[in-house]
C-alpha cells in the first residue's frame, strides 16, 4: 500500500478474497495506522481476519531504526514469528 489515503479498496477487496489472512505491517502505532484503514474497508465487502503488526500503545525510544525494528518485531525474524504465532 503506497498511501493510506486514498486507500486503493478495489485493490484490497480483490486480495482479501482470495486470501484467508490480511497481515499488515507499520513502523509506528497501530492504533489509526494502516491495519485499521485495511480493517475498515474490507469489513463490509469481504470480512476477513486481519492481523496488524506494529506499535503496541507504546512510545518507543530513540536508536537506530535497525536496532528498533528488532526490539519491536518489525524486522523480518520479528514479522516471520507474529505471523506464525496466530496460525
Amino acid at each position: 500500500v503506497h498511501t493510506i489515503k486514498p486507500l486503493d479498496h478495489a485493490t484490497l477487496v480483490h486480495h482479501a478474497a482470495k486470501s484467508k489472512k490480511v497481515v499488515t505491517v507499520e513502523d509506528h502505532s497501530v492504533v489509526g495506522g494502516l491495519g485499521s484503514a485495511v480493517c475498515e474497508s474490507l469489513c463490509e465487502s469481504v470480512p476477513k481476519k486481519v492481523q496488524r503488526i506494529g506499535l503496541n500503545d507504546v512510545f518507543p525510544e530513540s536508536a537506530p531504526p535497525v536496532d528498533l525494528y528488532a526490539k519491536y518485531g518489525l524486522d523480518a525474524d520479528g514479522i516471520v514469528r507474529s505471523i506464525l504465532s496466530e496460525a
